[in-house]
């Protein structure tokens, strides 16, 4: 994560809702929250000195929606992570956008697509062998 981005982003109409499924769909891929604000959460990896992944309630007031074609995809340490990402999504108000398997973007691509609740897709992603 910390040398793809900065930070990135992701509105949300619910951060204590929000934050539950962060809390659950991330902890597979070894990210923690590190930071609690009333507008916004942050997730990082334990060791890294930033917080990368920011849900927060849109700063100009207005309801937060999701971008068609936007979608992060956060590195999984193995495809066990990668169905544990999925699975812990799907328990936590989550919706399925492609269950965990091999995708055709190169060997050992494995991926797991979801939605969040606020509707936000986003991916976790092992790339190697299993």
């Amino acid at each position: 994560m910390a040398d793809t981005f900065l930070y990135l982003t992701l509105g949300t109409r619910d951060l204590a809702h929000a934050a539950r499924f962060y809390d659950a769909a991330l902890a597979p891929l070894g990210l923690v929250r590190r930071a609690s604000e009333p507008t916004e959460v942050g997730y990082g990896l334990p060791d890294d000195r930033r917080t990368r992944l920011w849900i927060t309630l849109p700063f100009d007031g207005r309801p937060a929606s999701h971008g068609n074609g936007t979608m992060p995809a956060l590195v999984a340490p193995s495809q066990q992570a990668v169905d544990a990402f999925h699975k812990a999504a799907l328990a936590h108000g989550g919706t399925d956008e492609g269950v965990p398997g091999l995708r055709p973007y190169g060997p050992g691509f494995y991926a797991a697509y979801v939605r969040d609740p606020d509707g936000n897709k986003l991916s976790a992603v092992h790339e190697g062998a299993a």
